[in-house]
């Protein structure tokens, strides 16, 4: 199938190949008929990927921030390299569209085979998009004209709107941006039996858009010409559609509605509220996010976990469907609206359009059109034949990978590392959804990527298999993949339960093939110059390491135990690693103490106590209550008189007989290409797989205490 994509980098946009996404529960399989392009939002997007690196960074200070933060904690180069890293991840545009279930996931109920649906946020430019069951409503069958259900989620965003501003039907409301939203929320608005006040800086009035008046939003007798038209009162509610980067909607806003007047921005302007004009009048306002409750809650839109209409009349989903509904029962039509309708092959001129419109074309709505290719969600999908299998043993030069999941780590470290020590040739790639895989693909080329794994074990010419998904499925895959004989590299944790790390070393035991976990601090430059120097395998230590992990939401997937496994397993174990490989004479215990702070999660700060059988202790303090313009890991060994000191892989003090001593290097190095050099080294019979030991023993004992052994 294919796929629209923008490149940040140079705001350019194209069709790419991807798989089809494979059907998840509480999901549905949509094959897309019409999606919409939000002409504001998606030339905004283009606009800003066509400015040269100076401007970006002057339209985006927060990102700017972020970077500097990265400069002051992990060094110039690295921070330089990964902005430039998020540059080259290509964007996938679009977020409404309707189209035709042809797969439904388990835990879906009321869609089924054949309906035609209209979904939101997940709905992609693409053939074929993967919805979750909460964000996809059945078009009734009494709608005339299905393109109008393509509007989906900026009929959503109205609805949202509409509802925060608090209207009451009789009411006057004024909609502030005539653009295509503003159209849709003043033809709804009319729906409910508003009297509706349009304002832009053009005449954007249409036939079909009943409005009381329209008035010029330069008019600076704009104040008094709304009282006019309201009995001397003011508009009742305000709702600011309009996509501007100045003030004056929200200053025209608050000087045309009434006493204790609501308004509400559902648009994009500066928000420089003038106190004065807000206590004389007593005003509220208010800002809806994006379509509806559930937005941006990942257990409403993936998990399927729908809020009780009881106390959430109006979600994200239930939006959509009293938009379907208005547009059923003729209360609402859009048909007026679509200007254009573009085939989806022909998405780059839709784009030229929106952006540069090069013939000057008047447009509104613009669609993009599918074509009907029962062959574009084929389980796989190859760009071309994939060659014949490799049957040459594993001492080459390069091994064949076959990569799971393409999430962010994959993209934007493991590819490109690989790619970099010149020892992995990227054979197949396997995801469940389109997006992520084409991403990854497009920056490094696979010879074939699918969206069944099963075809990875499965392929002859594939000697290791890259796990790169989320946490809770990396046993499954690592022990599926050490069945069917083949190397695997998973990124930490191994696994999230004691039971699965048992399904794993048994599988590990009766496999041929080698298994590596992304571990890779333990092979750090400043790791190895410590214990070569200060002999830490031989003579006992004292190890503190600080690990400044800054703070993550509670509800991020990363956080949640069943997804993610809580920050310890999910991250912790890298650090305990390390210092295992420094001591090397194996844990003798681990001891884990958490603070208790109502202002954290409970196990996003702790202290972590190790002991080996040569003596040796460490302490780990990992926190996230520190700034994030301090270094984010810090390593300090203390042994037969002297103490080195490891500023976050870029910089290393030494304290001993000769004085004080300073390294500093000029790139940050976490050990992640020596780490891919010893996976190959292993695999060719150079060096012994030594690392798997203490990757077991530290996942051990870590999820005995956090979960009983």
């Amino acid at each position: 199938m294919k796929q629209l994509f923008l490149s940040v980098s140079d705001g350019s946009v194209s069709l790419a190949e991807t798989p089809a996404p494979s059907v998840k529960d509480n999901t549905v399989i949509m094959e897309t008929l019409y999606s919409v392009i939000s002409a504001g939002t998606e030339r905004s997007l283009a606009s800003f990927g066509e400015k040269n690196l100076l401007a970006k960074a002057l339209e985006r200070p927060d990102q700017v921030k972020k970077v500097t933060e990265k400069m002051s904690a992990d060094g110039i180069l690295s921070a330089v390299e990964a902005a430039f890293g998020k540059l080259k991840d290509p964007m996938p545009m679009g977020y409404t569209a309707v189209g035709r279930v042809v797969q439904t996931g388990n835990g879906v109920t009321e869609l089924s085979k054949g309906d035609i649906i209209a979904a939101a946020g997940q709905a992609y430019h693409s053939e074929v998009n993967r919805i979750g069951k909460n964000l996809a409503v059945k078009v009734p069958k009494e709608t005339e004209d299905i393109r109008q259900a393509a509007f989906a989620a900026l009929g959503g965003i109205a609805l949202e709107g509409i509802h925060q501003a608090e209207v009451v039907p009789g009411e006057t409301a004024a909609v502030i941006g005539m653009g295509l939203l503003g159209h849709i929320t003043a033809r709804i608005l009319d729906a409910y039996g508003c009297d509706v006040i349009g304002f832009d800086v053009t005449d954007k009035t249409l036939p079909c858009t009943k409005l009381k008046a329209f008035i010029n939003s330069k008019d600076s007798h704009a104040p008094e010409l709304v009282r006019a038209l309201t009995n001397g009162r003011g508009a009742d509610k305000v709702i600011i559609t309009a996509a501007a980067d100045s003030n004056a909607p929200v200053d025209l806003a608050q000087a045309i509605a009434r006493d204790r007047g609501i308004i509400c921005m559902i648009g994009v302007t500066r928000m420089e509220l003038d106190r004065r004009a807000f206590y004389e009048k007593e005003l509220s306002f208010k800002i809806a996010r994006s379509y509806g409750p559930g937005r941006y809650d990942s257990s409403y839109e993936e998990d399927g976990t729908d809020y009780p209409a009881g106390y959430v009349r109006f979600t994200e989903g239930r939006n959509i469907e009293e938009f379907l509904r208005l547009l059923a029962g003729k209360r609402l039509c859009l048909s007026d609206l679509i200007t254009h309708v573009i085939p989806f092959s022909d998405a780059q001129a839709a784009y030229e359009m929106i952006t540069k419109n090069p013939n000057q074309e008047q447009y509104i709505g613009v669609l993009l059109e599918y074509e009907r290719n029962d062959t574009k969600w084929d389980s796989v999908i190859r760009k071309k034949k994939a060659p014949a299998a490799d049957k040459k043993t594993v001492r080459k030069r390069q091994l064949n990978l076959g990569l799971i999941g393409a999430g962010l780590f994959a993209r934007s470290t493991m590819l490109p590392v690989m790619k970099e020590s010149g020892l992995y040739h990227f054979r197949g790639l396997a995801a469940t959804g389109g997006t992520a895989s084409a991403q990854a693909d497009r920056m490094f080329p696979f010879d074939y990527v699918t969206n069944d794994y099963r075809k990875l074990l499965e392929d002859e010419g594939i000697d290791i298999i890259a796990v790169s998904t989320q946490h809770n499925s990396h046993a499954k895959f690592v022990t599926e993949a050490l069945g069917a004989g083949k190397h695997v590299y998973v990124e930490k944790p191994l696994c999230l339960t004691l039971e699965e790390l048992d399904f794993i070393e048994r599988a590990y035991e009766n496999s041929s093939a080698e298994l590596f976990c992304g571990l890779n601090r333990r092979h750090a430059p400043l790791i190895w110059q410590m214990k070569k120097e200060l002999q830490t395998d031989k003579v006992p230590a004292v190890y503190e390491y600080t690990v400044n992990a800054g703070y993550i939401p509670p509800e991020h997937w990363t956080q949640d135990e069943k997804k993610g496994g809580g920050r310890i397993i999910g991250e912790a174990v890298h650090f305990v690693d390390t210092i295992q490989s420094l001591d090397g004479s194996g844990l003798a215990s681990v001891d884990v103490k958490f603070a208790d702070s109502g202002a954290y999660p409970k196990k996003d700060n702790a202290v972590i106590v190790l002991r080996f059988h040569s003596g040796a202790v460490g302490c780990i303090v990992y926190t996230s209550m520190g700034s994030r313009r301090y270094p984010k890991e810090q390593l300090r060994v203390f042994s037969s008189g002297a103490v080195y000191e490891m500023d976050n892989y870029a910089g290393l003090r030494k304290y001993d007989g000769s004085g004080r001593r300073k390294e500093v290097r000029l790139r940050q190095d976490k050990g992640i290409l020596a780490e891919y050099q010893y996976m190959a080294e292993v695999l060719r019979g150079i060096r012994e797989n030594e690392a798997i030991k203490d990757a077991f023993e530290g996942h051990r004992m870590l999820l005995e205490q956090m979960y009983g052994g």
